[in-house]
Formats: structure tokens, C-alpha cells, sequence
């Protein structure tokens, strides 16, 4: 008999243990309710309660990862994408966590659905390709601005994919061909103007010099010489033709 109630005992210290004795992790805090009316927030290590008069709510300090659900988005310019997100965020204000908001965990997950909708409609395609980390800015700033009065910090939000159809895709390509032709083109352009530029100053520099231009046709000549052909054209200056036409009428006058 002795044996049997040693055992009761034991039993019941230990339930009354489970009951009453709660140990904290450095990184946890305990939101107490007296006969249902917040009375304190507990911090880390060994705490007593009065079962059945006093409750607890464990809160978790660290820092959380939320993975945003890929969410529809129709773009300030008509285009359907599909994104997804993904929010840090961690409890600041255990009190507030608890007993401003029933879940504070699905309401920041619907607020960040809801935020990540509104804030990338109002922008272009372009934007959500090109302008990722001002969005993810704007995107932080708003959901810990809704997130303040729920004791909730975001530290981080970031854009992880903008997925298009693929007919989106094969237009977005088609400009980009297009783009890439239009630089050839123009670049083109401007090399035929700054060649035609130095042409017109060669011109200037050789009616200024008749020499120079002779210089340029035995230069002519030499560089035909080195090619491999079997017809060569000889350019006959114009000198030589303006001489030979004087020297001919200077022998009909005479």
C-alpha cells in the first residue's frame, strides 16, 4: 500500500508540475492571463503558474520565414503575370501579437497576398522586371506600416518570380529583336556620316594639293600591283588627260 500511494504521489507532483512549471527559451515569451485579463509578459527561464486561474501563451521572438502564394496581377498596362513573394518578419511586441489580432501569422500572410497585389498593379511590366528592389522597399514599407499595431517588425520582402505567359514571352522577344535591329541600324547610320565627314576633309586637303592626289594614284597603283587578279584597271589621272587635251588643241590652232 505504501508502494501504491509512493506511486499517487508522484503522479500527482508530477501533473501538477506539468501544470504549474514552465521553462522559457531565451528566444521565447510568455503572454499571462489572470482569470482571463492580461496581467504580464514573462520572460526566459523557470516561471510558476496558479493552474486554473492564471493561462499562458507562448510567443516565439525569432524571426519567421512567410512564402507569399503565387497571386494573379494585372499590370498598370493590361499584362496578366503570376508572382510570388517572400516576407522576414519577427514579433517585437509579444502583447500586442496576442491580443490585437487572433492569428498574427495568416493575417500577415492575407496582408502580404493583398499588399503584393495592389502595389505591383500600379506599375508597368517593365517596372517589375527592371525596378525589383524599389518594389521590394515599397512593398517592406507598407506591410510593416499595417504590421506596427500587431507588435510584428518586417524586415524583408522580396520578389522571387514574375512568371508570363508564353505569349507575353514571344512578344517581349520580338521587341527585344526589334530593339537590337534599330541599334544596328543606327549605329550603321552614324558610321556612314563620320566616313563621309573624313572623305569630305580628304577632298579638301588633295584640291588643295594637286600633288597629293598624285601621291594617292602611284599609291593606288601599288596596292592593285599586290593583288592576286587577272584583269587590272589603270585609273588615268585627270591631269594627264587635261594636259593631253591642251597639247591638241595648242596643235590644231597652230
Amino acid at each position: 500500500m505504501n508502494l501504491i500511494a509512493y506511486g499517487i504521489a508522484v503522479f500527482l507532483l508530477l501533473t501538477l508540475a506539468y501544470y504549474v512549471v514552465f521553462i522559457f527559451r531565451e528566444y521565447e515569451r510568455g503572454v499571462v492571463f489572470f482569470l482571463g485579463r492580461f496581467q504580464k509578459v514573462t520572460g526566459p527561464g523557470i516561471r510558476f503558474l496558479i493552474p486554473g486561474i492564471q493561462q499562458m501563451v507562448r510567443v516565439d521572438l525569432r524571426t519567421r520565414v512567410l512564402d507569399v502564394p503565387t497571386q494573379d496581377v494585372i499590370s498598370h498596362d493590361n499584362v496578366s503575370v503570376k508572382v510570388n513573394a517572400v516576407v522576414y518578419f519577427r514579433v517585437l511586441d509579444a502583447e500586442k501579437a496576442i491580443l490585437q489580432v487572433e492569428d498574427f501569422f495568416a493575417a500577415t500572410s492575407q496582408l502580404a497576398q493583398t499588399t503584393l497585389r495592389s502595389v505591383l498593379g500600379q506599375h508597368d511590366l517593365d517596372e517589375m522586371l527592371s525596378e525589383r528592389e524599389k518594389l521590394n522597399a515599397d512593398l517592406q514599407d507598407i506591410l510593416d506600416k499595417h504590421t506596427d499595431t500587431w507588435g510584428i517588425k518586417v524586415s524583408t520582402v522580396e520578389i522571387k518570380h514574375v512568371d508570363l505567359n508564353e505569349s507575353m514571352i514571344r512578344a517581349i522577344a520580338r521587341q527585344a529583336e526589334a530593339e537590337r535591329a534599330r541599334r544596328a541600324k543606327i549605329i550603321a547610320a552614324e558610321g556612314e556620316l563620320q566616313a563621309s565627314e573624313k572623305l569630305m576633309q580628304a577632298a579638301k586637303v588633295l584640291s588643295q594639293q594637286p600633288q597629293a592626289l598624285t601621291l594617292r594614284y602611284l599609291q593606288s597603283m601599288i596596292d592593285i600591283s599586290t593583288e592576286k587578279s587577272s584583269t587590272i584597271l589603270f585609273p588615268i589621272p585627270i591631269d594627264l588627260i587635261t594636259a593631253f587635251k591642251d597639247m591638241m588643241e595648242k596643235q590644231k590652232n597652230a
